[in-house]
């Protein structure tokens, strides 16, 4: 069984930037195999696929949010981490962190975490 624990701010003010960190557990699952993404739900909107890392440390970037996203990973924690500078109000929205490239990909999900962007 594969675990994802994503966590990270509730609340972020504009400007800022917001961290948030994916633990991986369970059997034969560590970042160094895989791709892992990060995933986000705005309310009432749909799922966005935000970005990714490979297994061999190459990073993907959805081109809305390249100039402001950081993907990384740390392999002796087991741990993938998103960086996403200057947020605003519209990036308030649930992240999760997945297992897989694309959203159509995955086949793990962290349980997310609630974001909120207000001063």
């Amino acid at each position: 069984q594969v675990q994802l624990q994503d966590s990270g701010p509730g609340l972020v003010k504009p400007s800022q930037t917001l961290p948030l960190t994916c633990t991986v557990s369970g059997d034969s699952s560590t970042t160094s195999f895989y791709y892992w993404s990060w995933i986000r739900q705005p309310p009432g909107k749909g799922l966005e696929w935000m970005g990714a890392i490979g297994y061999d440390g190459s990073t993907y970037y959805s081109p809305s949010l390249k100039s402001r996203t950081s993907i990384s990973r740390d392999t002796s924690k087991n741990q993938v981490s998103l960086q996403l500078r200057s947020v605003t109000p519209e990036d308030t929205a649930v992240y999760y962190c997945a297992r897989g490239l694309l959203t159509d990909y995955v086949d793990y999900w962290g349980q997310g975490t609630q974001v909120t962007v207000s001063s």
